[in-house]
């Protein structure tokens, strides 16, 4: 659930920067968010994938299905992913925390010791006070237990704060995926236009997340999407989930992640991707390049002057 608060940055025209396509083809990247939060996610997240027109998901290391997440990608090799950075919970009936010991990242916590939630206040809480270090050894040991469990992720993204929140959580993220060899998720301003004078392959298009969109006559909403979707590089972040006692129990936005699954999984969205000539793909065509030209760490993405997002 990415910035799921914020309005979405202004279009730019192509070239998409993706190797192998022409300046007019029309990609999207279908991915699915949330990996790993609970049981119901990760069989519609799987589900998603192997039978309907997902092309990857992003892993939640810190939450308590993460485990059984990772179990699942290791029977499945060929299902490219990411990792999902989460500095904050949204979850009091099925919480989460730091991977680091509480101790080493205070900063991250709020005064009872926990991650904040993704609420306006919290996110300003939180983005106000994290040390740029302490958020680099939570972000190292998300992306190490991925390493440790043997699994190889395509790219990072962030959870419920989009680029990072702030430029110098994306600017040690791009360090990061530098050093790891991954692709970033980069969808706003000033981090898009630093990106693109790098040569390296972001969104055209105003980033959609699932979130935004009403339950209320869903598959016509997605039809009109892929109906009108433009030339260039599209990435749409869904966030598949079961109707279930386990996700009544524990989302309030169980619906929203329903809605998306029967949507995803349903003939008539195979239908309109083969109808309209979208190319669907994952990270793993934008990591070749990231991995060929990304920038060096300590380049700063907020040299444009315009001060970080905070959802």
């Amino acid at each position: 659930m990415d910035g799921r608060a914020c309005e979405p940055s202004a279009p730019t025209s192509p070239p998409h920067g993706v190797p192998g396509f022409p300046p007019d083809a029309r990609l999207l990247i279908v991915n699915c968010d949330d990996f790993g939060m609970y049981s119901a996610v990760n069989t519609a997240v799987i589900e998603s994938v192997e039978e309907g027109i997902a092309t990857s998901c992003s892993l939640m290391t810190v939450c308590p299905a993460a485990e059984d997440a990772m179990r699942r990608l290791r029977r499945r090799p060929w299902i490219p992913f990411g990792i999902h950075l989460t500095l904050v919970c949204e979850m009091p009936r099925h919480p989460w925390g730091p991977l680091t010991s509480r101790e080493k990242v205070p900063s991250l916590l709020d005064p009872s010791g926990d991650l904040f939630e993704p609420t306006p206040a919290g996110r300003a809480a939180l983005l106000g006070r994290a040390r740029a270090e302490e958020v680099e050894t939570e972000f190292r040991a998300q992306i190490d237990a991925v390493a440790d469990a043997g699994l190889s992720p395509t790219h990072l993204d962030f959870h419920c704060l989009a680029d990072g929140g702030r430029d110098d959580i994306l600017d040690l993220t791009v360090g990061l995926a530098a050093e790891y060899g991954l692709a970033v998720r980069v969808w706003l301003e000033p981090g898009l236009s630093a990106m693109r004078r790098r040569g390296l392959p972001v969104v055209d298009h105003p980033f959609l997340d699932s979130f935004s969109l009403g339950t209320e006559n869903k598959p016509a909403r997605y039809g009109r999407l892929l109906r009108d979707l433009p030339p260039g590089l599209s990435e749409w972040a869904v966030h598949p989930g079961l109707d279930t006692p386990e996700a009544r129990a524990l989302d309030n936005g169980w619906q929203v992640r329903h809605t998306d699954h029967l949507f995803l999984t349903s003939p008539e969205a195979r239908e309109a991707v083969a109808r309209e000539g979208i190319t669907v793909l994952d990270h793993r065509a934008l990591q070749q390049v990231w991995a060929r030209g990304i920038p060096a760490p300590g380049f700063t993405a907020g040299q444009d002057g315009q001060a970080g997002k905070g959802c």
